[in-house]
């Protein structure tokens, strides 16, 4: 009992922990989503990313990089983008940019595993960009890009302030309260996917030992591990992404998992794979497909499986060439972390929590003086994502409560 106490506390503990470290990035991802949404027109957007060029492109990747965020905030700035009349291929490298080519993720990175991870990281998430690229072009679904954009258009959605330009618009009180507006509806949109995520993530950790991760890799930690054949690489390649999608983990916390399972015995190829598969986990899915539908919320994943596994292989073949695979014995073992420092997020978290604050008071400021008549069920989904929000809720209160009976 007073094991499961334990586990259950640093099952808790985690969840709060991993969102403590990624509050600002969601913050600063809805803010920038919602900053888009609303002073970006769609005649501008489709002038500078409209096509799947490779300018357009280009342009994608570079704004990804400047707005590096986390997975779930990636998603909603993606959305906004492709809202506004971007292509699918820069959206996409909007997407991959903003969460491979960040550069706290590399500073994490070199910390548990070392500097080929870093190269494999900022290297291959470029090839990723050129491979879901290369498969737009060749598939051209032009079909499901019209759903798409079709699912996520806002028919009562007012744009009477479109008519002037982006500096009327963030000088007026009328463009802030339409920017808090969008942001509220962004969290409002994806609480409960990252709740469930987040909690699911900390449980994982606790309870899960990390002898299941590595009898899950086909060939880790054997006489195999050593100098692995073709298709145990292969294996773990294509096995990774799986183990992620049932993680919930986004692009910071796996790091300490990818470093558990090097040390196993886990390919490069293999942990490479885990690590870029931060965009194939459940809670990434689920939200795909409320912004575009199933239909290509199933083709991104599919897309993303195939360029994971091409980038992952690639990178370790190319070390491979030049004798620069890393060694397990250079991971460093996640073991217990402080999530709540004085450092650079606390500053970071405090401020956005503060422009949050301030958004939040224009929203119910611009609320007061409408009627907000509308009363649309909850479908079937909803509901049971409301009800496990909650046991969520519950088993985090749990946790936390139960510290003070550990000492």
């Amino acid at each position: 009992m007073q094991q499961f106490l334990q586990n259950w506390q640093s099952a808790a503990t985690t969840t709060v922990g991993f969102f403590w470290m990624a509050l600002w990035a969601f913050m600063l991802g809805y803010f920038v989503s919602s900053l888009i949404q609303v002073l970006i027109t769609k005649d501008k957007m489709q002038k500078t990313m409209g096509k799947d060029g490779p300018k357009s492109v280009a342009l994608g990747t570079f704004f990804g990089f400047i707005s590096s965020s986390c997975s779930f905030a990636a998603l909603s700035t993606t959305r906004a983008i492709f809202k506004k009349g971007a292509g699918l291929a820069p959206s996409i490298a909007f997407m991959l940019s903003s969460t491979n080519l960040v550069i706290e993720l590399g500073i994490v990175i070199a910390v548990f595993l070392g500097w080929q991870f870093v190269a494999g990281e900022y290297a291959g998430g470029i090839l990723l960009i050129l491979i879901c690229w290369l498969i737009i072009r060749i598939t051209r679904p032009k079909r499901l890009i019209e759903e798409a954009r079709n699912n996520i258009e806002d028919p009562d959605e007012s744009d009477n302030i479109d008519d002037k330009g982006w500096k009327a618009k963030i000088t007026s009180k009328e463009g802030w309260q339409k920017i808090s507006m969008k942001y509220v509806m962004e969290w409002q949109m994806v609480w409960k996917d990252v709740l469930i995520g987040f909690t699911i993530a900390g449980i994982i950790a606790a309870f899960v030992p990390s002898v299941f991760f590595e009898t899950f890799f086909v060939g880790s930690g054997g006489e195999n591990s050593a100098n692995p054949g073709f298709l145990y690489v292969l294996a773990q390649t294509v096995i990774a992404p799986f183990a992620a999608f049932f993680t919930f983990i986004g692009s910071m916390g796996n790091i300490p998992l990818a470093a558990v399972l090097f040390g196993q015995g886990v390919t490069f190829a293999g942990v490479m794979a885990f690590i870029f598969s931060d965009l194939v986990v459940l809670p990434v899915l689920r939200i795909n497909a409320q912004y575009y539908g199933w239909k290509m919320a199933l083709y991104i994943l599919l897309m993303m499986f195939i360029a994971i596994v091409v980038t992952a292989l690639s990178m370790h073949y190319a070390l491979a060439l030049f004798d620069a695979l890393p060694s397990p014995g250079g991971a460093i073992d996640s073991g217990q972390r402080d999530f709540f420092k004085v450092n650079y997020q606390l500053f970071l978290n405090i401020g956005f929590l503060v422009l949050s604050a301030v958004l939040l008071y224009f929203y119910y400021r611009m609320k007061k003086h409408q009627d907000d008549s509308s009363d649309s069920g909850m479908s079937l989904s909803d509901k049971i994502m409301l009800g496990l929000s909650g046991l969520a809720l519950l088993w985090l209160a749990g946790g936390l409560a139960v510290a003070p009976l550990l000492i």
